[in-house]
């Protein structure tokens, strides 16, 4: 089973060592940070499998961090906070928290949790992956397995790379991708041009998959943050 990798959200150095320092011995691999708003961007940034979230942030409550990265991504957030009140394990839980550790902490208690966290995801995933290796959405038909797309039952004639974005996008489908995501998975990089790239390729994936591309059905543009594909009925 391999290791995710997880987001340690925390403002309180000795604490962010501990959580750290028990995920290196764990052979886990991760990243950090101090504040909210490095918090939200690390997510969106690298896409992490897991966040390990403290809520007393010195920029911004947690719940709102929450909230943010909920606004484009599912991925299991645990809050380890001090706050033991029900009144805000329940603010945190409504917010999209999967999962609340009140500190003080066992480190056996945190590495159950994961362990949990992460037999969740392996399973989502093998579920995800047997149910079948062709993405349909509206007219849209994406066959993995073939490497090739059908928009109404025609094959779309697409390069390599609207290939590519075509994957991100649908198997991401109903999550806005940032564009550091998208120009790191598709060219393994994230620079200025590849950005400039990423509009243009998008462009001309739209001229083929759009009926209308200046009122989209499919992809949808989030300014200033990435893209989105939509779930069409």
């Amino acid at each position: 089973m391999n290791k995710p990798l997880i987001l340690v959200v925390e403002d309180d150095a000795p604490v962010r060592n501990l959580i750290t320092t028990t995920l290196k011995t764990n052979d886990y691999r991760f990243l950090s940070a101090a504040n909210g708003e490095a918090a939200i961007l690390e997510a969106s940034s690298h896409n992490p499998d897991i966040v390990l979230l403290d809520l007393g942030l010195p920029d911004m409550d947690g719940v709102q961090v929450i909230q943010k990265i909920r606004s484009w991504s599912n991925l299991p957030i645990i809050v380890i906070s001090a706050r033991s009140e029900d009144t805000d394990k329940i603010e945190a839980l409504d917010a999209g928290a999967d999962d609340y550790l009140t500190k003080p902490f066992s480190v056996e208690e945190l590495l159950a949790r994961l362990r949990v966290t992460q037999r969740r995801l392996s399973y989502m995933t093998a579920e995800m992956l047997a149910a079948s290796s062709v993405f349909v959405n509206g007219k849209l038909r994406v066959d993995y397995a073939g490497g090739c797309a059908y928009l109404d039952g025609q094959e779309l004639h697409l390069t390599p790379i609207e290939y590519k974005l075509l994957c991100l996008l649908s198997k991401n489908v109903g999550k806005v991708l940032t564009h550091t995501f998208i120009t790191q998975n598709i060219w393994g990089r994230s620079w200025d041009n590849d950005v400039a790239s990423l509009r243009v390729f998008m462009a001309t994936l739209r001229k083929k998959l759009e009926q209308s591309p200046d009122s989209p059905e499919y992809i949808q543009t989030h300014i200033g943050i990435g893209y989105r594909m939509v779930r069409v009925d």
